[in-house]
């Protein structure tokens, strides 16, 4: 029997409801938030209410260095674009003119509707004022962070963006250099070296004479980061609570093992609480997987993260009847990333709802997306794929309806809008209309 890297779960046979496969399938133990809470309550309250002084604590209590003021000097930002790897900028070049072209295709339109003469309602496209992007740090560096963020913000037609990042002691107190060129070749010159809630809680509320407010936070991070970004919604815009990377493929037996293998372990070398998943109705491609999983895994370099991820209760290999209760499975999972290797992949594919990001084929892998596809990699996770986006142009916009009707257009609606006022017991709503078309004094 083959060694298994993976546990699996076998469906086979099952007929189970929604409710039933959202129970089933593979999900992460949940955080212990409400320690999480309860630190990054007084990371708020104390950042609101010292500010810099605030900040230079928790950079050196969480990060180790010493801080006078967090912002990056702008020569810092042109010295780490400058000393960049040609191939590291050549590649962040295209993974940027890549994402512009798709960015600026999906901003949408204004909206008018004539809906008689002189009755006119617009949906009005407007751009957020100011965001804060946050860029984590960790367990690897995320240049492709900043693209991902960046880029759409500006298609929007963002006025005013503001990035942190955490500092780091190997570079000065600086954020990674890598993560400065980013910004540098974004035209993005307003970079804070601050990290973790702290940065959070320094966009939200501002910082006096350093940092001014922000109307929207986007940016992945830990729970520090999600916990934070939870607590501030309200006061400011937020993107999502992004919890650890996921992938699921749904595949056949017409996919290669060995694909499948190196891009499960691909998202298990995020983090040993990613999750990886495999639906499938072939066996003899899940005993391929699994011996390909071993063999990768002797020579991937975070081989250790990567077993915990695979190994742990958030991964597993699905065994299913057929393609169509696979789809029925993937559907519930509702993954950040799905990869649909299969004969005939775009038609299997399109009967797919709830997914953050879908790649079809062979040719797609999940890496493609998360640099160079042109698509954005900051999507939804733990299942909110079922209900909501990823990054894009829309986050950054916000939808405003412009009413615009004259006197006469008014005057052909008065007697519905009375009648309804009255209906809800809100007359003063008619009176409003009504007295429109009374005599004035200075008329009687």
């Amino acid at each position: 029997m083959t060694k298994q890297l993976m546990r699996t779960l076998d469906l086979r046979g099952e007929q189970l409801t929604l409710a039933q496969l959202r129970r089933v399938v593979p999900r992460a133990a949940g955080e212990d938030t409400a320690i999480a809470e309860q630190r990054v309550r007084e990371v708020l309250q104390n950042v609101q209410s010292d500010g810099l002084s605030a900040l230079r604590e928790y950079a050196e209590l969480f990060d180790g260095v010493s801080q006078e003021h967090p912002r990056v000097p702008e020569e810092a930002l042109a010295s780490a674009l400058a000393e960049l790897d040609p191939h590291i900028r050549q590649a962040l070049e295209e993974s940027i003119a890549r994402a512009r072209r798709v960015a600026e295709a999906q901003r949408p339109q204004d909206v008018p509707v004539q809906l008689a003469r002189g009755a006119e309602v617009t949906l009005r496209w407007q751009a957020m004022r100011r965001v804060g992007l946050y860029v984590p740090g960790g367990l690897a560096v995320y240049p492709s962070s900043v693209v991902m963020n960046v880029v759409p913000a500006l298609a929007a037609g963002v006025g005013s963006i503001a990035l942190a990042s955490p500092p780091q002691k190997a570079f000065g107190g600086l954020p990674h250099p890598t993560i400065l060129a980013a910004a540098a070749l974004l035209g993005v010159n307003e970079v804070y070296a601050i990290g973790g809630a702290q940065a959070i809680a320094a966009f939200a509320y501002g910082i006096e004479d350093e940092l001014e407010p922000v109307d929207l936070i986007t940016g992945p991070g830990n729970v520090y980061v999600a916990t934070a970004k939870r607590l501030v919604k309200g006061l400011v815009g937020i993107d999502s609570e992004a919890g650890p990377t996921e992938i699921a493929i749904l595949a056949d037996h017409s996919a290669e093992a060995a694909f499948v293998a190196a891009d499960l372990i691909s998202q298990a070398e995020h983090d040993p609480a990613a999750a990886a998943v495999l639906v499938t109705p072939s066996v003899e491609l899940t005993e391929q997987v699994q011996r390909e999983l071993l063999a990768q895994l002797a020579t991937t370099k975070h081989a250790d993260r990567v077993q915990q991820g695979l190994g742990g209760g958030q991964s597993a290999v699905l065994l299913v009847d057929d393609l169509a209760q696979g789809l029925d499975v993937v559907n519930a999972y509702a993954a950040e990333h799905l990869e649909v290797i299969t004969e005939n992949a775009a038609e299997v594919a399109a009967q797919v709802h709830s997914a953050g990001a879908i790649f079809i084929g062979a040719s797609s892998p999940v890496s493609l997306g998360d640099y160079c596809a042109g698509s954005n990699h900051v999507l939804p996770t733990s299942g909110t794929a079922a209900f909501s986006s990823g990054l894009g142009v829309q986050t950054f916009l916000r939808g405003i309806q412009v009413i615009d009707y004259d006197r006469a257009a008014l005057a052909q609606l008065a007697e519905h809008i009375v009648a309804l006022s009255r209906a809800e017991d809100l007359p003063a709503h008619g009176d409003a209309v009504s007295i429109r078309f009374k005599p004035s004094s200075t008329e009687a």
